[in-house]
């Protein structure tokens, strides 16, 4: 795990001192060593974290055997060693990086579909001065790229890019804004510059004569199969087997690794066959919190307990968010709204102490069903509550419940192009279509959420579509987007044993009944779990790694809601009506608790783009 950033231009407008910022400003990316190359209209940076080869040998930039080709490039490849196999040639390093670009130089970007990993790669071509360019499949890896007519700038971080002002001119992305409020983080390919995007998941591109062609080689659509696998006993033991299989990959390292443990299915799932391919108790890390009704502790110690694993845990009070606020802004340098960030940096502050490389449970819920905006989906679909959705909306409103209150929004919306935002918007207690309108005063915003259509093999149910769109947006640009950030700022590498591409294609093509069964959300996936744990130690209700926000911002974190939801800060960044906005804040402290979230959401914004300051 590494950071990246570097520049191709036609014109010498920027210098080996802006190479060494923007590496500067990613140095906990990568605190081992730094390397840079610089050649005429070329500059390439990485800043390495050690995983793979711990010597100076295996140090980016790295040359190819031929001297021609350049790379750097952040990530794992965990099937390195079967495709230098393949390549039938002698190497210099016990690396996965030079393995990558000698097999970009034997089969050019078809190599691409040998990957089994996480990354972000750059390759440059000193004879046709061309520059290749690839990010994985899911978007495990960040990648943000900068373009105008002389200049190409890319970095893991748009940290990096950001240094480079005034010699590159940025402005604020008014749609970002926008999106952002209705999931509560940026999309790609936007970013909260107007000027910089998010390069996609899934594809590569050639950057040659001040043009970049971007070609897709991986979307989960297209890995839809026009058949499904629906004999349980079968789909069962398929899954054992990749999980297994990718888990031992993810655990191949010459540095000391552990696991996340939140006591929920995916960690304890994938930390029961870590622990199972171990010869020695591994390390396992979660987090715990004074509120009773937040706290899972409990279940990781037990889990932990059964397995034999050498457990570390910390409690979280109001006190640690506050201590990170201002580094959770800094970590994720554009408006982020997911709360469970907080929790995310300290169990990885924590695991750092310990280890350089953990194993996250990320990408289970999305591929086998275990979010209530799936049962949502599949409620909303039925024709009877389409013909009655508004009747029932107003109904559970004139109930005068907070509770239903919450739940008559997401029979408000307002039409099936835009279904899927709207449900996970309102599962997760963010604005609404309708809501941001009125607080941006805009009524003619187009959301790029919205324009995602599935065109796949076989029709999916509405849950597989509900799913699909996770994938696509929610997975990849909050959740793994959270976990890179948040391990990055101290130096710790994590691997997504679940999201291996193989598991993923697998999932997709998994009879929907074995997901959700009989009510029992992950179905098909705790199946597999209770070949190594007892089924009796997870017979509770899903919770997730959330934070007591709600209670924070009516204590100590309180300030933060009278600061950042102001009147001057509304008429600072002129993007938010306040009257509309106070409302809310009313309403959130007469009672309606459920709008924390929206009120969250206003607080990141405004903080975050007082410390970017942006025109």
């Amino acid at each position: 795990m590494c950071g990246i950033a570097g520049f191709y231009q036609s014109d010498i407008v920027l210098t080996k001192e802006d190479l060494k910022s923007m590496s500067d400003r990613i140095a906990h990316r990568g605190p081992d060593a730094d390397g840079f190359y610089v050649d005429s209209n070329i500059g390439l940076a990485h800043r390495r974290l050690s995983i793979l080869d711990l010597s100076s040998a295996a140090n980016q930039p790295m040359f190819s055997q031929d001297d021609n080709y350049v790379i750097v490039y952040n990530g794992e490849i965990f099937n390195f060693q079967e495709i230098a196999a393949s390549l039938n040639q002698t190497f210099k390093t016990t690396s996965d990086t030079e393995v990558i670009l000698e097999a970009f130089i034997k089969w050019g970007p078809s190599f691409v579909h040998q990957l089994n990993g996480m990354f972000s790669i750059v390759i440059y071509n000193k004879l046709d001065k061309s520059v290749f360019i690839c990010r994985d499949r899911l978007g495990i890896k960040p990648l943000y790229y900068f373009i105008d007519d002389n200049k190409f700038i890319f970095a893991s971080e748009l940290k990096s890019i950001l240094s480079l002002r005034p010699k590159i001119k940025l402005s604020l992305n008014k749609k970002a804004v926008h999106e952002y409020l209705l999931l509560g983080y940026v999309p790609e390919p936007l970013s909260i510059c107007e000027e910089i995007n998010k390069f996609p998941s899934g594809s590569y591109a050639f950057f040659k004569n001040s043009k970049l062609e971007i070609n897709s080689y991986w979307q989960p659509e297209d890995k839809v199969n026009s058949t499904f696998i629906s004999d349980e006993t079968e789909a069962k033991k398929q899954l054992k087997t990749l999980l297994n299989s990718s888990v031992k990959y993810r655990m191949i390292s010459d540095v000391p690794f552990g696991t996340f443990l939140s006591g929920g299915i995916d960690s304890s799932l994938v930390t029961a066959i870590a622990q199972a391919n171990s010869d020695q108790p591994i390390n396992t890390f979660s987090i715990g919190f004074n509120e009773s009704k937040h706290n899972e502790s409990s279940y990781a110690q037990a889990v932990a307990k059964q397995l034999g694993t050498r457990h570390h845990e910390f409690t979280v009070t109001e006190r640690d968010a506050l201590e990170l606020l201002d580094r959770m802004t800094d970590a994720y340098d554009e408006p982020f709204a997911d709360s469970s960030g907080i929790p995310t940096m300290l169990v990885s502050k924590l695991a750092r102490q310990h280890v350089t490389m953990t194993l996250s449970g990320d990408g289970g819920d999305e591929l086998f069903h275990g979010y209530g905006s799936y049962l949502w989906a599949k409620r909303l679909a039925n024709p009877l509550v389409k013909l009655f959705r508004k009747p029932i909306g107003s109904g559970l409103k004139g109930l005068k419940s907070s509770r239903y209150d919450r739940i008559a929004t997401l029979f408000n919306y307002q039409d099936k192009e835009n279904i899927k935002s709207h449900i996970f918007s309102q599962e997760i207690y963010y604005f609404s279509h309708a809501e941001i309108a009125e607080l941006t005063d805009n009524t003619s915003i187009k959301f790029s959420a919205d324009t995602f259509e599935v065109n796949t093999k076989r029709k999916l149910s509405p849950a597989e579509e509900q799913a699909l769109f996770d994938i696509r947006f929610y997975l990849k640009d909050d959740l793994l987007a959270k976990v890179d950030r948040a391990t990055m700022q101290f130096s710790l590498e994590a691997r997504v044993p679940l999201l291996d591409y193989r598991i993923v294609e697998f999932a997709l093509n998994v009879d929907p009944a074995l997901k959700i069964k009989n009510g029992d959300a992950k179905y098909l996936l705790k199946q597999v779990l209770f070949d190594y744990l007892p089924a009796s130690m997870f017979d509770r209700p899903k919770w997730g790694f959330s934070i007591p926000l709600d209670k924070w911002l009516q204590g100590d974190l309180n300030f933060l809601l009278e600061k950042f939801t102001s009147k001057e800060m509304c008429e600072k960044f002129g993007l938010i009506n306040y009257s509309v906005l106070n409302k809310y804040k009313t309403e959130f402290k007469n009672g309606k608790i459920f709008y924390y979230n929206r009120l969250w959401q206003i607080i990141v914004l405004h903080k975050t783009l007082e410390k970017l300051q942006l025109n």
